[in-house]
């Protein structure tokens, strides 16, 4: 993520006039409410310790290499920052962006390996300068080595990226479920702001379902994002958000900041993509080097100022047709989640993978309310 960091104006809550300046690339902006989820549960995670560098590695399997000791990270009452970050730092890794008129900084996670190649999970904002061959990238890893990157592909909907390296037998970072995400929560940032690798910082789990829109107008990333006060500064983008049990639940992606000037850090307001969302997406460009969006086949109607996203017009044979949602419907909520504007829906529609069932409550033109259930579409997604 670049250093120079763009503000715009933006609202943030249902009920709250503040207005703040989001630290991205190319900005952002904060809408919408708040939904809790359920209680997660915490099973126990083994790890391996090099036993000549002391270095952590997750152990999926339960299994070490002969030169390292299998130890139980434990359960129920959670781990200290100390030991998620002795588990997660080495699959962490700085990403550096070089281009004829500058580059960026930013973060990313192993999430692949074998014999001879690894795959990293990144934001799509952070590699962006580069993609077409107008940069290189040089990933840095947690030992100091480095090696030069190649993009698979990249989701701009989603605001994710992955990239490979020639680079075999990597540690993997473990996946949580960000589903199982509650409000309070203790989460761990891992990443490079300001181009300091492997920087630790740990907070809570602030808000569930915030949405964010990210980029210039017409070429927006949605994010139905996860809301934590781990401090998140510029060059922290891509990097990984975890769990008590040292597992990745989130993508690290943008910031608030009441700064008006070139430059913002942290003020609390940090958000991260949750990695539910990006594991479907990562995974789809590894095996195909393309990604699908879920689609529901409506078009909104930006002039509408009340509670709510108004349809302007249904898509004929699209999921929201195959309903029976028709055209002047108001969407009051999705999956219980309320809508609170067109931004708001788009989110929470964006949040489900293709096919995905979800119940949405509209207002009809009628002046009655019905509950419709949509089997999502799937489209490309650039």
């Amino acid at each position: 993520m670049s250093q120079i960091v763009k503000d715009v104006k933006t609202r943030i809550g249902q009920s709250t006039s503040l207005k703040v300046g989001v630290g991205f690339l190319l900005g952002a902006t904060i809408v919408g409410g708040v939904a809790t989820a359920v209680t997660p549960t915490s099973p126990a995670l083994k790890a391996c310790i090099d036993n000549r560098t002391a270095a952590m590695y997750y152990s999926a399997d339960g299994t070490c290499l002969k030169t390292r000791t299998l130890v139980d990270l434990g359960a129920g009452s959670g781990m200290s920052v100390k030991t998620v970050a002795a588990a997660a730092t080495p699959s962490v890794v700085s990403v550096d962006v070089t281009t004829a008129t500058g580059g960026d900084t930013g973060s990313g996670s192993i999430i692949q390996t074998s014999a001879t190649s690894s795959y990293i999970l990144t934001n799509n904002h952070v590699i962006d300068a580069a993609f077409g061959g107008a940069g290189t990238i040089d990933i840095e890893f947690n030992n100091g080595d480095t090696a030069r990157a190649s993009i698979v592909g990249r989701n701009t909907t989603y605001d994710l990226a992955v990239l490979k390296v020639q680079k075999g037998n990597l540690p993997v970072i473990a996946f949580g479920d960000s589903s199982k995400l509650s409000i309070g929560d203790p989460v761990v940032a891992i990443g490079s702001p300001l181009g300091l690798a492997s920087t630790v910082t740990s907070g809570i789990v602030s808000a569930l379902n915030r949405p964010v829109t990210t980029g210039n107008v017409g070429a927006e990333s949605y994010i139905d994002a996860i809301q934590t006060d781990a401090a998140i500064n510029p060059g922290n983008s891509g990097g990984a958000l975890l769990d008590s049990q040292g597992r990745i639940v989130g993508v690290n992606s943008a910031i608030a900041s009441l700064s008006s000037g070139s430059t913002s850090g942290s003020i609390g307001l940090g958000f991260s993509i949750p990695i539910n969302e990006a594991k479907r997406v990562a995974t789809e460009i590894i095996n195909t080097g393309t990604s699908t969006k879920p689609v529901l086949g409506v078009y909104f109607d930006g002039t509408y100022t009340g509670v709510g996203a108004r349809i302007s017009s249904v898509s004929a044979g699209q999921a929201a047709d195959l309903a029976g949602i028709p055209a002047g419907a108001v969407i009051r909520s999705i999956d219980g989640i309320r809508i609170a504007d067109e931004v708001t829906a788009v989110v929470r529609i964006r949040s489900y993978a293709p096919g995905a069932v979800v119940s949405i409550v509209a207002d009809l033109p009628s002046g009655t309310s019905k509950t419709f259930k949509v089997t999502l579409g799937s489209a490309p997604s650039p």
